[in-house]
């Protein structure tokens, strides 16, 4: 393992697949199938990576709690049809194999659904190379700690030994809660300014400088 950190814990929208477009196109083609307001691409974007009721209740308050899964459904369809359109970031694969073999722990801490992240794992073949993950459907979702508690609980580490990686400022908000170092990718839905107040160890604009710094300083 690093001489820092044992575990390194990975978001998936925005940080290992570049899919924070389609998920915005997919939000807001699910508003206008149920007339419901459009949300703007920065609103949509905001969003990625929290759990639906926080998400709906941000982009849509006046909307009743009994049709979130109606929008949720519609919002499925769209994202599951241009499934093939989202791709890992450049290097991701290899970098991923990189940190296995050099014996990290891996995690994924997610907002998806453990049915998506089950179909993003296999769709990718990268499942082999995570440990454990953590889905929003599981428990408390971003920015609460408990997906970071539970994954360090499962592998055996300790927030001091543990890194998060990910592009929202809902993961850099996890991370502080849980009192674990976090590494901010400004790469994917959330832009550098949003993410530099959180005051992550480092942001990176490309999985490339992500590799970068983890081989200098994880």
């Amino acid at each position: 393992m690093g001489t820092r950190f044992d575990l390194l814990v990975f978001d998936w929208d925005g940080t290992i697949v570049d899919s924070a477009q389609h998920i915005v196109d997919s939000i807001q083609a699910a508003c206008r199938d149920l007339e419901l307001p459009v949300p703007s691409a920065d609103d949509a974007r905001h969003i990625i990576g929290l759990g639906m009721h926080d998400a709906l209740t941000y982009l849509l308050p006046g909307l009743a709690p009994a049709e979130y899964p109606r929008l949720a459904e519609r919002y499925g369809h769209h994202f599951r049809a241009g499934d093939h359109t989202v791709k890992l970031f450049s290097g991701v694969r290899e970098g991923i194999e990189q940190l296995r073999s050099a014996g990290f722990l891996l995690g994924v801490a997610t907002g998806k659904s453990r049915r998506g992240l089950d179909r993003a794992l296999n769709d990718s073949r990268l499942r082999p190379y995570f440990h454990a993950s953590r889905c929003a459907d599981e428990g408390l979702p971003k920015p609460h700690p408990q997906m970071l508690e539970v994954l360090m609980d499962t592998l055996g580490t300790r927030p001091d030994r543990t890194l998060m990686i990910g592009d929202t400022s809902h993961d850099l908000e996890m991370a502080r809660a849980a009192r674990v170092p976090a590494l901010a990718v400004a790469y994917g839905a959330h832009p550098e300014e949003k993410l530099r107040p959180l005051e992550p160890a480092a942001c990176v604009f490309t999985f490339a400088e992500a590799m970068e710094w983890l081989n200098a300083n994880a």
